[in-house]
């Protein structure tokens, strides 16, 4: 069921988005070569925290009950598409690096995801990165009220398909608010269904995820961390936003 979020609802939601956007500046400055992802998780748990929220992603349910997600982060490094667990692993210069974020303020959520790259991406790189991040502000323009999920959807595929990228279908954007993953699913391509009409009040998470390869993924066992069966590289760029009466308003902004 869709439901619709009065004003201080989405305040609360603006406030949560804010702690992630806060969250993920900390984190994109502290990445370089040598840093683990266990430090960057503790980063961003520490400001959550610190900031009066709760961290989304802290023991979030996945496909395996007795493996709740264990950190206040996702690192998803290289072929890596999502839901990376932080752990050891240390950081190395010529990496791509999504860093998801969420938290919770009183009781509503706020969801954000941004790519980076250690070092100076080359030109290939550069570029899939800066197209899935327009390809999400691209969809966050269509999702004015009177336009459907669709319209979303078409406007971040158009952005991946001359580029020849892999739009990754198995995982989409979603509705949120009190839930971190609420209705309706919002597809980064052409569903060849118009879904939901949106009205103010509607809450979103629009995130595309790109590779430089097929779309096809794989869980590692891990029972989280979601790859490119191919192993090409893949980026993630994902807003929470409100739609009202004067257009979209991004709920995770700094």
């Amino acid at each position: 069921m869709v439901t619709r979020k009065s004003r201080s609802e989405i305040e609360r939601m603006r406030r949560a988005g804010a702690v992630v956007a806060e969250v993920l500046d900390l984190v994109g400055a502290a990445l370089r070569p040598g840093v683990s992802t266990a430090e960057l998780d503790r980063l961003a748990e520490a400001h959550v925290r610190s900031a009066g929220a709760v961290p989304s992603f802290l023991g979030y349910p996945g496909i395996n009950p007795r493996r709740p997600f264990p950190g206040s982060i996702c690192v998803s490094i290289d072929d890596e598409i999502v839901h990376g667990i932080p752990g050891d692993r240390t950081l190395r210069d010529g990496q791509i690096v999504s860093i998801d974020a969420g938290a919770i303020v009183e009781g509503w959520h706020g969801d954000a995801a941004r790519t980076f790259y250690v070092g100076d991406p080359p030109p290939v790189i550069a570029e899939l990165i800066d197209t899935t991040r327009a390809a999400m502000l691209a969809g966050i323009a269509a999702a004015v009220a009177g336009n459907h999920i669709a319209d979303i959807s078409a406007a971040v595929e158009d952005h991946a398909t001359p580029r020849g990228y892999g739009i990754i279908r198995q995982f989409v954007g979603h509705g949120i608010g009190s839930e971190m993953h609420e209705e309706p699913q919002v597809p980064n391509f052409r569903s060849g269904r118009k879904g939901l009409r949106l009205e103010p009040g509607i809450c979103l998470a629009i995130e595309p995820m790109f590779t430089l390869g097929s779309y096809e993924t794989r869980i590692l066992p891990d029972d989280w961390t979601v790859v490119t069966r191919d192993g090409s590289l893949a980026a993630h760029f994902e807003h929470s936003i409100a739609v009202t009466e004067n257009g979209p308003m991004i709920l995770t902004a700094a």
